[in-house]
C-alpha cells in the first residue's frame, strides 16, 4: 500500500515549507501512521525517502514516541498513563482491570483487533488522575465501572468506525 498521491503532495509541500526536510519527520510519520495504522518497515524508509534522511534516523525517531507505532495496533489504542500522579491514583489497578477484562497484557491487541493497551508516560491529565487516553481522548478518573462504560460504548459503535485506523 502507497501513501495516496494527493496525501504525498501535501506532505511533500509541507516539507518544502520548512527550514530543513527533518523538522516534519514527526508530522510525516503520523501522516503514513494514519494511512497504514502503524509505521511499517516500508512506512520507513517511504519517510526517509521523503524526508532526505536514513532509515535509520527515522527508526530512531520513530521508537522514541509513544504514539508512534512500529507494530500493528488495534483499531483503539489505549494509553495507560503511569505517571507518579496516576500511580498514586491507582493506574495499577486500572491496567490490571484492562488486562483482566480484554485477556491481554501491555502491547498486545485483542483477538477481534480492537483494543491494544499500551503503558505511557505522564499525558498531562493529572487533576484526572488516574487517566487513560483512547485514540488521544481522555478519560478519567477511571474506575473499574467507568472503564466497562467506555469499552461497551466503543463496542456499540465499532460497527460504524471500522475504517478509524
Amino acid at each position: 500500500m502507497m501513501l495516496p498521491e494527493d496525501k504525498k503532495e501535501e506532505l511533500q509541500k509541507q516539507i518544502l515549507e520548512g527550514e530543513a526536510p527533518r523538522e516534519q519527520a514527526i508530522n510525516v510519520m503520523f501522516a503514513l501512521q494514519k494511512c497504514y495504522g502503524y509505521l511499517s518497515d516500508e512506512a520507513v524508509a517511504e519517510a526517509a525517502h521523503m524526508l532526505g534522511m536514513t532509515t535509520l534516523e527515522i527508526e530512531e525517531l520513530a521508537t522514541f514516541y509513544d504514539f508512534l507505532y512500529r507494530e500493528p495496533v488495534g483499531t483503539y489504542v489505549i494509553h495507560v498513563c503511569d505517571s507518579s500522579i496516576c500511580w498514586m491514583y491507582g493506574e495499577e489497578t486500572v491496567m490490571d482491570y484492562l488486562v483482566k477484562k480484554l485477556a491481554i497484557t501491555p502491547g498486545e491487541t485483542t483477538a477481534d483487533g480492537l483494543f491494544t493497551i499500551l503503558p505511557v508516560c505522564c499525558v498531562g491529565y493529572c487533576d484526572h488522575a488516574p487517566v487513560m487516553l483512547i485514540n488521544g481522548k481522555p478519560y478519567g478518573p477511571l474506575t473499574p465501572e467507568y472503564i466497562d462504560r467506555i469499552l461497551e460504548d466503543i463496542r456499540v459503535r465499532h460497527p460504524e468506525c471500522e475504517e478509524v485506523k
